[in-house]
């Protein structure tokens, strides 16, 4: 994304806008070190190039980057105009929070704003609360994405970390949002809060009224880290059956023996020994063999459902182990368990050669 071509666009851009832009200077700052700098290296770079050829008055720079970014294509490219902001703003808030606001319209503001969180969590805290209220679902959507305490790609944000609360306010406006957009990041900021304060999270989610549809979806969602541990109080505020009492029989795995690439398939079935109607939540985990052969536990969803007393259900799945960018597989013995309401029915093991 960030090569030749781009940049050409981006100096042309930017000159349109500016004339005195040092388009040359630019393209020969920004694309000379590429080839030794990684995805993310290369959007900082940007910024800092930019900051060499930009005026030196930040409020002037962020005049133009404002007037560019509606003329470039949308994409993460678009990064960059934030990412500045964060590298060179962090003096002049009000300007650097009015600009995050602008470009997360263009490409999400959600890595750029953490940087002042950190520096003023109670300022900034109380602006996302205001932009949760925003008509446009991309600043909604960063005013719970940018303060998720657990962030991929970004640094942890101990202070909500430690004090989940600081955002209840966001989440709470946020809890019905009509933009799946914006639950998503609803759901994902509940799930990184679960990792580190599970009964806070379901003291939050029980007060709201799941009744709602959106609401529902990203409790359920939000509470998926919990309920894949079998989390008993989560699992609870769901109506999952607490005391299971089923018959699991019929297991087949085959083949017990695969190669890296093939697939596992398992099939089951599952008998009520209850004389009244059980929810459950079927899962099923993984412990893969890492490089160093130690194991690394996944689990995966099967299948929710209600199962009448005297009542049975056939459950199956085809595993692969293919490899794929996000996930390397390793010879060794692996071990497969089949979860209902986070407890474990069933464990067999199977090899990877």
């Amino acid at each position: 994304m960030f090569n030749p071509a781009y940049y050409a666009v981006l100096a042309a851009t930017i000159q349109q806008v500016y004339k005195p832009f040092p388009s040359e200077k630019f393209l020969k700052q920004a694309i000379a070190p590429l080839p030794q700098l990684s995805l993310n290296e290369r959007m900082r770079h940007t910024s800092v190039v930019l900051h060499a050829c930009l005026p030196e008055d930040y409020r002037k720079s962020i005049s133009i980057l404002k007037e560019c970014i509606p003329l470039l294509k949308p994409g993460y490219t678009n990064l960059v105009f934030p990412d500045f902001v964060s590298q060179f703003g962090i003096h002049d808030v009000k300007i650097s929070l009015e600009a995050l606001h602008f470009f997360t319209q263009f490409g999400s503001s959600e890595f750029a704003i953490r940087t002042f969180l950190k520096q003023d969590i109670d300022r900034t805290i109380k602006t996302l609360y205001e932009w949760s209220e925003d008509d446009n679902e991309h600043v909604r959507r960063l005013s719970s994405e940018g303060s998720r305490p657990r962030l991929p790609w970004s640094f942890k944000l101990d202070a909500i970390i430690h004090n989940p609360t600081l955002t209840k306010p966001i989440l709470d406006n946020l809890k019905q949002d009509d933009s799946l957009y914006v639950r998503k990041s609803v759901a994902n900021h509940i799930n990184d809060i679960s990792k580190d304060s599970p009964e806070y999270v379901v003291r939050l989610v029980n007060r709201w009224n799941q009744n709602h549809p959106h609401t529902s979806w990203i409790v359920k969602r939000g509470c998926r880290s919990l309920f894949k541990q079998g989390d008993k109080q989560s699992l609870a505020a769901f109506n999952f059956t607490q005391d299971v009492s089923i018959s699991l029989r019929k297991f087949n795995l085959t083949p017990d023996c695969i190669r890296i690439g093939e697939a596992i398939s398992f099939q089951f079935e599952l008998v009520s020994k209850k004389d009244k109607i059980q929810k459950l939540m079927v899962d099923y985990r993984i412990h893969y063999v890492k490089k160093s052969g130690s194991v690394l536990p996944k689990v995966f969803k099967l299948k929710e459902l209600e199962l009448a007393p005297g009542t049975s259900v056939s459950i199956s799945k085809k595993q692969s182990f293919q490899d794929f960018t996000t996930r390397k597989h390793f010879p060794g013995k692996h071990i497969l368990e089949i979860l209902i309401n986070g407890v474990v029915f069933k464990r067999i093991a199977f090899v990877v050669g």
